[in-house]
């Protein structure tokens, strides 16, 4: 059967998830930073990878029509795939450009490319970090009150414990197409692929009472 193609003008959701006209994409075999993820640089400054990565994929994508092939379905119901602008591979070129890091749990595809940017000391290579799904799991570990397991790492000496951002403020209020303020909370189900963009009003909160004292609802169920 053929593979589906969905072509069109793309707004980056997260580093590797994309949308076309209501549409989630899920980078096939990638794993970038998540929004709220921070990463050391190389002189051992904190920065926000996460947003950096979405800005260097949108910055990528420009006003260019993008084209996914959908390839599968992952377990939040995005359809996980390739895709391409001007025929370039965006998956390919995130980890090249050290965004993001082969998904070795799902493929292999762009190990090479990882290899690459690594030796290259490109993106998140040139300083320390946690790989995201790593820090993916410290994060529901903390929010359940239990102890992670050891993180198993190919770079043990490119890992560090996860940074907090704003002391501890990680909350996200993000503002969805019908105008609603709706905040997020580590380890719910929208806040791994929910960036915010600050420009467009949308912060972060330390405490729910915080958010709901500045407009912002939780989630419907």
């Amino acid at each position: 059967m053929k593979a589906e193609t969905i072509n069109g003008r793309a707004s980056v959701i997260d580093g590797d998830t994309l949308d076309i006209r209501g549409t989630r994409f899920r980078l096939q075999g990638v794993d970038t930073p998540e929004s709220a993820q921070m990463c050391g640089d190389a002189n051992g400054k904190d920065y926000p990878c996460g947003r950096r990565a979405a800005f260097a994929l949108s910055d990528k994508i420009g006003h260019g029509n993008v084209a996914c092939e959908v390839v599968d379905k992952d377990r939040y119901g995005r359809s996980v795939a390739v895709c391409r602008t001007g025929g370039e591979d965006l998956n390919a070129w995130l980890v090249a450009q050290g965004w993001g890091m082969a998904y070795r749990q799902y493929s292999t595809a762009y190990v090479r490319h990882e290899e690459e940017a690594k030796a290259e000391k490109r993106g998140i290579w040139v300083g320390q970090f946690t790989p995201p799904w790593d820090w993916r799991r410290g994060h529901r570990a903390a929010d359940t009150g239990t102890r992670p397991a050891e993180a198993a790492t190919a770079e043990p000496r490119s890992v560090k414990p996860p940074a907090r951002t704003a002391a501890g403020c990680e909350i996200k209020g993000n503002v969805n197409r019908k105008g609603d303020r709706i905040y997020h909370i580590p380890g719910s189900r929208d806040y791994d692929r929910t960036v915010i963009n600050e420009g467009s009003g949308e912060r972060m909160f330390c405490t729910e009472e915080e958010a709901r004292s500045a407009g912002w609802r939780a989630p419907r169920s």
